[in-house]
């Protein structure tokens, strides 16, 4: 295995929301969202493979050189040391619900980033793992945002996104199975991005990706 310098949690229930009185750190954080089933794509989307790494290690990248720090990944348990592995450096948790959805992965992540000093940071970057159209000036763009938004590309809009701090407060405090879409608004984000509608769900999308392979790596 390589360097241990991943940090591993390993979640057995759902930890209560911090004090709304916490003061807030100001860091540039980042979490990939890499707990999915991948049941149509019959294959763990994160490890998919994409020149000589996978997905979840070309977002850890491309995350890393916007001067994403730290960068919190939330997977299913059985996915945790592979996806360490692959992301040297990060801090891989694991999401004891999965199948409620996105908002318990973030809940999981946030809390995380809390860490010790019991402090959430002001704003954070999410990207989901099979949503791999974007690149590094993106996110770059991303971090100078104060309110939470949403790539977007001719009205079209995609990941990562920017979540604020009230958008920060409103996960923490919601139902683990609530919607994100309902939790918080994603004003558009204009930026060039073609690939914005890349979206990793089929054996089919396999094919795209491939496609587009060189396109996705040219940064790192």
């Amino acid at each position: 295995m390589k360097s241990q310098r991943n940090r591993v949690y390993i979640k057995s229930k759902r930890q209560s929301p911090l004090p709304r009185e916490l003061d807030m750190v100001r860091t540039h954080p980042a979490i990939i969202l890499a707990a999915g089933a991948s049941q149509r794509l019959g294959q763990p989307k994160s490890l998919v493979r994409i020149g000589d790494t996978t997905l979840v290690g070309m977002a850890y990248k491309k995350l890393d050189k916007a001067g994403c720090s730290p960068i919190v990944i939330v997977t299913r348990r059985e996915l945790v040391f592979d996806i360490m592995q692959e992301t040297v450096g990060s801090t891989v948790l694991s999401n004891p619900s999965p199948e409620k959805g996105r908002t318990g992965s973030l809940q999981c992540a946030l809390l995380s980033l809390a860490g010790e000093k019991g402090r959430l940071p002001k704003g954070v970057i999410v990207a989901p793992v099979d949503r791999p159209g974007w690149t590094i000036a993106h996110v770059k763009s991303l971090l100078t945002l104060t309110t939470s938004a949403a790539l977007a590309f001719k009205g079209r809009k995609g990941h990562p996104v920017f979540m604020d701090s009230v958008a920060i407060e409103s996960v923490l405090t919601a139902k683990a199975d609530a919607s994100l879409r309902e939790l918080v608004r994603f004003t558009e984000h204009v930026v060039e991005a073609p690939l914005i509608g890349l979206n990793i769900d089929t054996p089919e999308d396999l094919q795209t990706l491939s496609h587009h392979e060189q396109e996705l790596l040219n940064e790192l």
